[in-house]
């Protein structure tokens, strides 16, 4: 079950997918149900595709499932002890963990096990799990955003990777970064980075811009030790840096070099390890501001949100949350970037909505609203995965509840949806596939926030090589 990633980068075509899992949301809603893990049809050749076929409700309320990984992933090539058949469910504002059995029944998932918040406060201190990696060891390792009492505190928790249970800490005591969120590894380099969203506390119910200024949102880098677990650099990425997310290593193992996506100012920001052998950062891609009318402020980003990789380690893909468009870029020139696709799927500045233009340095029209399957589109893309094969990219639109609630109100009344472009791996270019269509709108329960998408198998922003 290893061995369908590490065999796609030494050329050989990879499996096609045929389910996904995503969480599903309800916190900031009016509907008083617990999240839950949703298994989607993908394979166009079932009867039930694109359709959600199987619904997991987690046993408590409130939980915010976000993000997921695995027991075990490539990091593990070559252990057969390890199978990859435990989904790890973060929760980001109860900090409970779920551990999910997607082994026995891949289309049926069934819970396991609960970790509760206060292995997580009594035994690391840490709170607000988020990203979830599995290590070569066989442990696993999650980052977190905060201590228990809602301040910024990045630090990551070990699980063992047998019986779930917490260990403790992966950094030294006192050695925890200000802010936490994402982190990749790469063991042949040694380093492990890791990013910056925000105190919880400030950020759980809505984004206020009075919080930036006060110090409660991140800006920089952080380059650890991977065999000592010590904190090497930090790498203050300043204004065009506010609020780095999602942080990929190229998949090459022996490349000294990746990318990361800061919300804030819309930018890309690519690191690498300079000749010196310490670790910078440079602004590769920049998405101006748009002056508005009829929004909160008189100037609006794009807010990348998500970013990934091509498994083949040639186009970059984000999704700008505000604007309501992805982006592709080719990256064979790793310093340099060159636009090659977009394509718009909802967003704050459709025609008609309260929000005009009034200048764009881009010079692009205002998109018209996105109707897929007699279904006008609420919220804007978010959540991005891409097929093994890199043809298919699939994407979701809540970010985060208490955002959602804020920035797009339709999305907490309509749900949100599960969309699929298609992808030009040729010469670049992304289109909207209009047979695809997963509205959480309609769920049984009433609709829902559905956010970020696995593969069975593991895909390009879940699997490490070493």
């Amino acid at each position: 079950m290893l061995n369908s990633l590490r065999n796609l980068t030494c050329c050989r075509p990879g499996p096609r997918e045929e389910i996904v899992y995503l969480p599903c949301i309800y916190r900031s809603t009016e509907i008083l149900k617990p999240d839950y893990l949703a298994t989607v049809d993908v394979d166009p050749k079932s009867p039930t595709y694109s359709q959600v076929i199987h619904r997991l409700p987690m046993p408590n309320l409130r939980d915010e499932l976000h993000h997921s990984g695995w027991n075990a992933c490539s990091s593990c090539f070559g252990d057969a002890s390890k199978t990859r058949n435990r989904l790890i469910l973060p929760s980001l504002i109860s900090s409970r963990i779920y551990v999910v059995d997607v082994g026995t029944n891949p289309r049926a998932p069934k819970m396991q096990k609960m970790v509760e918040p206060v292995d997580l406060f009594w035994k690391c201190g840490l709170a607000n799990p988020h990203t979830s990696h599995c290590l070569g060891s066989g442990q696993i390792m999650i980052s977190c955003m905060g201590d228990p009492a809602g301040n910024g505190k990045g630090g990551f928790v070990l699980l063992d990777g047998e019986t779930f249970e917490v260990l403790g800490n992966w950094e030294h005591p006192g050695e925890a970064a200000p802010f936490g969120y994402d982190f990749w590894y790469q063991p042949r380099h040694n380093v492990m980075i890791s990013t910056e969203w925000g105190a919880p506390k400030a950020l759980v119910n809505g984004f206020d811009p009075a919080h930036v200024k006060e110090g409660l949102y991140g800006s920089s880098l952080h380059v650890w030790d991977w065999t000592t677990h010590r904190k090497l650099q930090t790498l203050d990425l300043g204004e065009d840096g506010a609020i780095p997310l999602e942080v990929r290593f190229l998949h090459d193992p022996s490349a000294t070099e990746g990318y990361v996506g800061c919300a804030l100012k819309s930018t890309v920001f690519r690191f690498y390890k300079t000749p010196k052998g310490d670790w910078a950062a440079e602004k590769v891609i920049s998405v101006p501001s748009k002056k508005v009318e009829g929004w909160m402020l008189p100037e609006m980003p794009g807010l990348i949100t998500d970013i990934l990789i091509s498994l083949d380690d040639r186009f970059l893909y984000f999704s700008n949350w505000l604007h309501g468009d992805i982006r592709q870029y080719d990256i064979t020139d790793r310093r340099n970037p060159r636009l090659v696709g977009q394509v718009f799927l909802g967003g704050s500045l459709v025609t008609d909505g309260p929000v005009k233009i009034l200048e764009d340095p881009e010079n692009q029209p205002q998109p018209r609203p996105r109707i897929i399957q007699g279904k006008r589109i609420p919220g804007s893309p978010q959540m991005l995965q891409l097929s093994l094969d890199g043809r298919r990219l699939y994407v979701t639109t809540s970010l985060f509840s208490g955002w959602d609630k804020q920035f797009y109100p339709d999305m907490i009344r309509e749900g949100s949806v599960m969309m699929q472009i298609d992808v030009d791996t040729v010469n670049g270019g992304l289109s909207l596939n209009e047979n695809f269509l997963v509205d959480f709108g309609k769920e049984p329960d009433g609709p829902a926030l559905a956010h970020e998408l696995r593969y069975p198998g593991g895909d390009c922003t879940s699997d490490i090589w070493l």
